[in-house]
């Protein structure tokens, strides 16, 4: 059966060619028979013949194709419905009342108003356009405008085009500036935060900080809402919203004003907080020593073995804190509030530095690792710590150190490459940089802080010894008021004893026996007084051992 089919489809392929073959015959015989009956019709070669009747075909079909066309385009001229359907069919459009169907306003009726474009804002759809933040084809409307003079410039209030939002604007903000003919540093960016669309800048009309500002009064720095930093380019205060879980870090060459810096800074942070445990690391001897009085533990060095031991002692104590974090998590019980604690360390550099021996550089790696896990882990404890640096080299600062700060700070710099290591690797990818390299280091105190995302050219305040004196008598004589109410306690005890003595510094050896500690020798003795007190014994003349009352006295007011 199989075969006999496979025989029957041969028969018919060979069939169906025989067909095409004989039709394809009889074709040509009926052109040839066409051809030659118009050859001999009107006596013509082949050849001529032959082009004679393509040329008639050819224009024959061109003829059809453009009556066909003419013919679609008329069609297409008359609507049609989305079903299909012809005009005619569809609802006619109410007509407004005083018009006639055909457009036509009868007599006495007003005139329709016609609408006309925007108007637009020229110098800013101009500056906008050079800068690359809108297209050729985008205005910026007048009334969606408004300039105002300010104390150092002029204030821009405006909407970008439907489509932009303020981050057009940001990016580029420097070519902005250029289009303005100032610097990047002349130029102050704020968004809106109810419309996206809506952008004021400042253009100032001098360098910044040419004029300088005033500091602030005591009441300003209350109102702030945070701990403000300096002035920013028109003169209002400019900082961070709150430390808590935060640390700053600070960069800048020497004689940039950092130290004038950080007392400013110190001094809001005591009008800001209240009151707060100060643990002060003078790299430069004498650059913190005004607030020695109130400082929990005050050191005036460059060795690098009393910057560890400060380290360790706030480690300690955030170990503590967290002990009583564990301990209030288990007993379901809200978490405790701390006391802030701020560690503040000038010229942190030189504790960072190592001798190149294989044992300098274990040394460093140590303290390296310690300070790490100082600044990233005691901030859930409430211990902030804030480094200043007049060398912020790509190595001066660890990077696992550099890492952990939230906030950066940088002052006048010789490289954006230096600018880099104090504001972070990326921070000139970031929305609106501000090169620190291009701070004017005649002024002092001058420096790009950058918070949560957002730069802001800052100068520091200055404030007068005597403004900063009276804060720190203040703050010494709540401290003297706490320390009268404290319960009984070895330490108070302590306290007592040196104060009944009238002794500024009393030997280990003396004030052991007083406390009840009866060791004889002097190893375990002193162990065991440090375990009592919960303060480090320090050196007193020549060398010996014991305790200050300062150091005691700052010791009782501050908590675990």
């Amino acid at each position: 059966m199989a075969r006999q089919k496979r025989h029957t489809g041969d028969r018919s392929a060979g069939e169906d060619t025989y067909g095409q073959a004989a039709g394809a015959i009889g074709v040509l015989a009926v052109v040839f028979g066409i051809l030659a009956t118009i050859k001999d019709k009107l006596g013509l070669s082949w050849p001529a013949t032959v082009l004679g009747t393509a040329g008639g075909l050819v224009v024959l079909g061109y003829l059809a194709w453009r009556i066909r066309a003419g013919l679609a385009r008329r069609w297409s001229q008359e609507p049609q419905t989305q079903a299909g359907q012809p005009a005619a069919l569809l609802k006619q459009a109410p007509v407004p009342a005083g018009t006639k169907p055909d457009g036509e306003v009868p007599a006495g009726a007003p005139a329709p108003e016609a609408v006309s474009p925007p108007e637009p804002h020229p110098e800013l759809t101009d500056a906008l356009r050079a800068a690359g933040v809108i297209g050729r084809d985008e205005v910026i409307r007048a009334d969606e405008v408004s300039v105002e003079p300010v104390q150092t410039g002029t204030r821009y209030d405006l909407l970008v085009p439907q489509g932009r939002t303020y981050k057009d604007v940001e990016k580029q903000l420097s070519r902005l500036a250029g289009v303005f003919g100032v610097t990047r540093l002349h130029t102050k960016l704020e968004r809106s935060r109810l419309n996206e669309r809506q952008v004021q800048l400042l253009v100032l009309d001098e360098p910044p900080f040419t004029t300088p500002f005033a500091p602030p009064s005591r009441q300003e720095i209350e109102a702030f809402g945070g701990v403000p930093f300096g002035h920013d380019v028109v003169g209002q205060l400019a900082g961070v919203g709150t430390f808590d879980r935060a640390s700053l870090l600070v960069g800048g060459m020497t004689q940039m004003g950092k130290t004038t810096l950080v007392n400013g800074l110190i001094t809001c942070l005591l009008v800001a907080y209240g009151d707060f445990d100060l643990y002060l690391l003078d790299g430069k001897f004498c650059g913190l020593t005004r607030f020695e009085k109130i400082a929990v533990r005050y050191e005036a060095s460059d060795d690098p073995d009393v910057f560890e031991d400060m380290v360790d002692e706030l480690n300690d104590r955030s170990d503590r804190r967290y002990e009583q974090i564990k301990e209030a998590i288990r007993g379901r019980k809200p978490a405790p509030e701390f006391r802030p604690v701020f560690f503040i360390i000038d010229e942190a550099a030189d504790f960072f530095a190592h001798d190149g021996t294989p044992s300098g550089k274990e040394n460093a790696a140590r303290r390296a690792e310690k300070t790490r896990s100082l600044v990233a882990k005691c901030l859930e404890s409430g211990i902030s710590t804030v480094m200043l640096t007049q060398r912020p080299s790509q190595n001066a600062i660890p990077v696992m150190v550099r890492d952990q700060f939230l906030y950066r700070m940088c002052m006048y710099v010789a490289s954006e490459g230096t600018a880099k290591v104090a504001l972070g690797d990326t921070y000139f990818d970031t929305v609106a940089p501000i090169n620190p390299v291009l701070i004017d280091s005649q002024i002092k105190g001058q420096g790009v802080l950058f918070a949560h995302g957002a730069s802001t050219l800052i100068r520091g305040f200055n404030f007068p010894d005597e403004f900063m004196w009276k804060i720190v008598d203040e703050v010494y004589d709540r401290q003297q008021a706490q320390l009268a109410e404290a319960p009984e306690s070895p330490l108070t005890k302590a306290i007592r004893i040196m104060r009944d003595k009238g002794a500024e510094f009393l030997p280990t050896s003396d004030l052991a026996p007083a406390l009840g500690i009866a060791e004889s020798d002097p190893t375990e003795r002193g162990k065991q007084l440090k375990r009592l007190l919960g303060v480090p014994a320090d050196k007193g003349p020549k060398g010996v051992r014991g305790y200050r009352l300062d150091d005691l006295t700052a010791a009782a007011v501050s908590d675990t």
